[in-house]
Parts: structure tokens; C-alpha cells; sequence
């Protein structure tokens, strides 16, 4: 019983080039891979990012202005 999830798991299987579809390459869809591409790309910050980007831009400003102030 002490390799019970051993029974659960995928079995890793070696397959040649004599295996698989008959011994033939099957070819991809050519659609799927402009509508992967299309959907791919980096996301937009999100509402909370910015904020804190502006809080940290303002904190900036204000540090410089009261340096500029004292000297």
C-alpha cells in the first residue's frame, strides 16, 4: 500500500518513430497558431498598480519640492 498514488499516475511511455498515427506525421492545423498568436501579449497594469504608481510619482514631487525648499 505504501505506492498506492504510483497506480493513479500517468504511465510514461516511449514512443519511436515506427509508433503512433499508423507511422505517420500528422500535421498540425495551420489556424491555430495565428489565433494563439493573437491572444498572446502582455496585459495592461491593473487599476491598483497604477494608483500606487501615482502615489509613488506624487511622494517623489513633493520630496523634491521640500528639498529645493530647505536648501
Amino acid at each position: 500500500m505504501a505506492n498506492r498514488t504510483l497506480g493513479t499516475r500517468q504511465k510514461q511511455v516511449f514512443r519511436g518513430p515506427a509508433k503512433g498515427p499508423a507511422g505517420r506525421v500528422v500535421p498540425r492545423n495551420p489556424l491555430v497558431l495565428p489565433a494563439a498568436q493573437r491572444k498572446a501579449g502582455p496585459h495592461g497594469k491593473s487599476e491598483s498598480a497604477k494608483r500606487q504608481a501615482a502615489e509613488r510619482r506624487l511622494n517623489r514631487q513633493l520630496e523634491k519640492l521640500a528639498e529645493e525648499g530647505d536648501g
